[in-house]
């Protein structure tokens, strides 16, 4: 690799030229308008590129990341992004995405020391901490994965109770929050089942979704015991 990134700035070129091939006047028509539909919260992992797992163009998917997943109140980041997105972009969808053997994840669960980040780790370690007795049931192997979704339901459910996304509903502006897994083994996303619309939904919405999760990994301990 070059000191000065040639390589990248010439892969850069060639990705401009290949698409300005497949569609004409794309970078024009990008330039005059930006009306993507959703906004993708995901982790900042560089194996989970959000355009590229729902394989859309530039200007068709807003994207904040951050190491797990984070969405909480005193993150002026992420709620700037999402207040945009919302009011300005006008988005009507807002999709909470974590990811399998997320290492974040691994650490909070694992009270794993590396640094500054472990402060920022410790909203991922109250999920953790809420359901410290479900997740010791479960085998060691799984327990990574099983927090990481209930790390999803928790964030969607905090995108939920924002300001940003309150003062939408108060104003009957159509904004539905999704909680979704990346799958690294095999490159699938999944619906966690928890899809809200309007504020009185959120509490049952987090509730059966959580239920789902849990019933999932139960009976998957179950049938490797049998």
């Amino acid at each position: 690799m070059s000191t000065n990134l040639q390589e990248l700035l010439e892969s850069n070129r060639q990705w401009a030229a290949d698409t300005e091939s497949r569609e004409p006047g794309f970078f024009s028509r990008l330039l005059k308008q930006q009306t993507p539909q959703y906004l993708w919260i995901g982790c900042a992992d560089s194996r989970v590129p959000a355009n590229e797992l729902v394989n859309l163009l530039p200007g068709e998917l807003f994207v904040h990341r951050n190491v797990a997943n984070v969405v909480v109140h005193s993150d002026l980041n992420c709620l700037s992004v999402m207040q945009f997105a919302v009011d300005a972009l006008k988005v009507k969808h807002i999709i909470v995405v974590g990811h399998s053997n997320c290492g974040g994840v691994r650490a909070a669960l694992l009270d794993l020391r590396t640094g500054l980040v472990d402060n920022w780790l410790r909203h991922v370690q109250d999920v953790r901490n809420d359901h410290a007795d479900w997740l010791e049931t479960l085998q060691p192997e799984q327990r990574v994965n099983a927090l990481c979704e209930l790390n999803v339901l928790a964030q969607a459910r905090n995108a939920c109770q924002t300001t940003v996304v309150q003062d939408a509903w108060a104003r009957g502006q159509e904004v539905v929050v999704h909680g979704w897994v990346y799958g690294l083994h095999n490159g699938l996303l999944e619906d966690l089942s928890l899809t809200v619309s309007a504020a009185e939904q959120v509490g049952e919405a987090y509730r059966q979704a959580l239920a789902n999760v849990k019933k999932r990994y139960e009976a998957a301990r179950v049938n490797s015991a049998a």
